[in-house]
């Protein structure tokens, strides 16, 4: 069976997971981290990507962002992962894959969703899984692996790359509400309810958001923006 075409909008937020090959580590260190995020940044603003919120774990990197063109998601993560893999391997004396496949991406609406994936994002330092393989020895001695945005978000420090997205402006008037009132979804654990629609969106590429984002996406992608649902449509209704 051929491949569905990647959902991907100019204007739309995008939630994107990259892991590395069979579950391997990405990083191994500090340094490793800091070169990952650099090949990032500069990719994100080569392509015109606005980039919301990020972490990188030993094995796993997380995205939330918002692209000026369809194609400017994957030439991002297409720059990055060949900077990325080739700097990785040279320093580290390896060779062969470095990251699992193609990158997997869904479609987030602004509003509500946009701050469940913002937190999935911002999360996965506490949730991240021990990198498995011949580096995986490595990855768990490393200190200072892991980075994400969420001090950029709390305030602790500031990061120009970062655009905060609308839904986390509407958290308040000052940047301690939009703080504040973020610290507090963050201290309520997402739901399994929200971390399993958030999941599959990921890895089946599809979209999260209200009936209407979803009937808009259909319309401009020319593709259904969630599974159909199983069985015949019923008699005298309209195709999705």
């Amino acid at each position: 069976m051929a491949r569905q075409p990647r959902l991907s909008l100019p204007g739309v937020m995008h939630l994107v997971q990259q892991r590395g090959h069979n579950g391997g580590a990405i990083v191994l260190d500090a340094q490793d981290s800091d070169q990952l995020l650099q090949a990032l940044r500069e990719a994100a603003r080569l392509h015109g990507v606005a980039l919301h919120a990020y972490a990188v774990t030993a094995s796993e990197l997380r995205l939330l962002a918002t692209p000026d063109t369809a194609e400017g998601i994957s030439r991002t993560m297409q720059a990055l992962g060949r900077r990325h893999a080739a700097a990785f391997n040279r320093r580290h004396g390896r060779s062969g894959a470095l990251w699992d496949g193609r990158f997997r991406s869904a479609l987030i609406e602004s509003g509500p969703a946009a701050l469940l994936a913002l937190r999935l994002v911002e999360s996965a330092p506490a949730q991240a899984p021990a990198a498995a393989g011949p580096d995986a020895a490595a990855a768990a001695a490393g200190e200072g692996i892991e980075r994400s945005s969420l001090p950029h978000r709390l305030g602790q420090r500031r990061d120009a790359a970062l655009v905060d997205p609308p839904a986390y402006w509407q958290l308040g008037n000052t940047p301690f509400e939009r703080e504040s009132q973020y610290r507090r979804l963050l201290a309520e654990a997402l739901t399994d309810a929200d971390q399993a629609a958030l999941r599959s969106a990921l890895s089946r590429g599809w979209a999260l958001g209200s009936a209407g984002f979803l009937q808009r996406l259909a319309q401009a992608s020319r593709r259904p923006a969630q599974p159909r649902p199983r069985g015949r449509p019923r008699r005298g209704s309209a195709p999705a």
